[in-house]
């Protein structure tokens, strides 16, 4: 869909710039025009990692005036794969202090604002409302939809994009005009259906070809050019190298933008998707050990004192990468589809662990249901377990 500029056009440009932007300059359809509105342009990516990255060097290059970067984490080794605003030399840094290093290197023109805390209901009418436009690089429903019912809500457009393995995709999403997020995804898949990107991997140059269509309808819907994604659902297959659009429409019941709207304030985004089903929270409870307390246990077991079995939940991949010693492979899916029920014996006690106890919550509650009553998982999975017993072993 073609849309007005979204911003007015800067008073000039000096030459320094012009010497910058002249390759954009030569564009009819982008001319001075569209530069200076790029000038005058606020624009905040929220997320500096995976998307944000491409998004956090191609917009400054681009000539966006001002640039807002939400983020509270910190570089970590993993990240490197595919955040290519980061380098080595950042690990441990403030992602939010290194990608600002990196976006003023690429231009120096561009002013930068940072915005450290992070994102939730009470504090994301206040900073949207500084910026002209959202680009989302977020990588959890619960802040995707926190993100469109708060540019819903303050009439602002904003640029989605999301990766998994080798798939992609991308829209714009601007209630005033078009759908929302929610007209395509009313509500989230249930928790433990949709893996992470941590628990199911992304290919790192997917990140470049998602941020820099997120980067090229900002542009677009900035200066006012070409025929944006709104509207349409853009999905891109890495490994087919295909691309293929799918046709959204505004939903006239949408609980946010639609005409007789449900959601007209902000609420409980983590509630609202969840990050384990409510019966793998209420099969957790009390049944959560340490991975101290695990140790304690497999010593005792090697000595003769105990015996159990221990159940690694996570998929061949991630078992191939780093595992804890003894324990056996029955991916989380086996045991939704009940066919990991009949691999249990019934004389030892089941402890379920995964990468961090989200996966093997969801196995304990299936356990638990086919009468495993002392069945246990551990809290924090393997990850602690590197963490706090034996952390010569490798993380990811």
């Amino acid at each position: 869909m073609r849309l007005p500029p979204l911003v007015e056009p800067a008073e000039s440009l000096s030459v320094d710039e012009v010497r910058r932007y002249s390759r954009h300059l030569i564009i009819p359809d982008v001319g001075m025009a569209g530069q200076k509105r790029l000038k005058n342009a606020k624009v905040l990516c929220v997320g500096a990692g995976g998307l944000g990255s491409p998004a956090l060097m191609y917009l400054p290059a681009a000539g966006v005036g001002t640039l807002g970067i939400v983020e509270f984490d910190t570089v970590a080794e993993s990240n490197l794969q595919r955040q290519i605003i980061h380098g080595q030399s950042d690990i441990g840094r403030p992602k939010a202090d290194s990608a600002r290093d990196s976006v003023l290197e690429i231009n120096p023109y561009v002013t930068v604002n940072l915005h450290t805390d992070r994102l939730d209901s009470s504090n994301v009418f206040e900073l949207f409302a500084q910026y002209d436009l959202i680009v989302d690089g977020t990588d959890n429903f619960a802040t995707r939809y926190l993100v469109n019912d708060a540019c819903v809500l303050l009439g602002k457009p904003y640029v989605w994009g999301s990766i998994y393995r080798f798939d992609g995709q991308a829209s714009v999403f601007w209630a005033e005009h078009g759908p929302c997020y929610r007209c395509l995804y009313p509500e989230p898949p249930p928790p433990g259906m949709v893996p992470s990107c941590a628990e199911g991997g992304v290919l790192g140059v997917l990140c470049a070809s998602i941020g820099s269509i997120q980067v090229t309808e900002a542009i677009k819907l900035l200066t006012g050019i070409g025929d944006t994604l709104l509207g349409r659902l853009m999905v891109y297959d890495a490994l087919e190298m295909t691309y293929r659009q799918v046709k959204i429409r505004k939903d006239p019941n949408c609980a946010v933008c639609g005409e007789h709207a449900t959601v007209t304030e902000l609420i409980d985004y983590e509630a609202f998707c969840g990050t384990i089903s409510d019966e793998a929270a209420d099969a957790a409870r009390d049944s959560t050990i340490s991975v101290h307390e695990l140790k304690r246990m497999l010593d005792a077991r090697a000595a003769g004192e105990e015996d159990f079995v221990l159940i690694d939940v996570r998929e061949p991949g991630e078992y191939e990468i780093v595992s804890i010693e003894g324990a056996i492979l029955i991916p989380k899916g086996e045991f939704l589809d009940g066919s990991a029920l009949e691999k249990l014996p019934t004389d030892k006690r089941i402890v379920l662990h995964c990468k961090v106890g989200g996966r093997s919550a969801e196995a304990l509650a299936v356990v638990k249901g086919a009468g495993y009553a002392d069945a246990i998982h551990v809290g924090g999975g393997i990850l602690a377990w590197v963490n706090q017993i034996e952390p010569d072993k490798p993380a990811y």
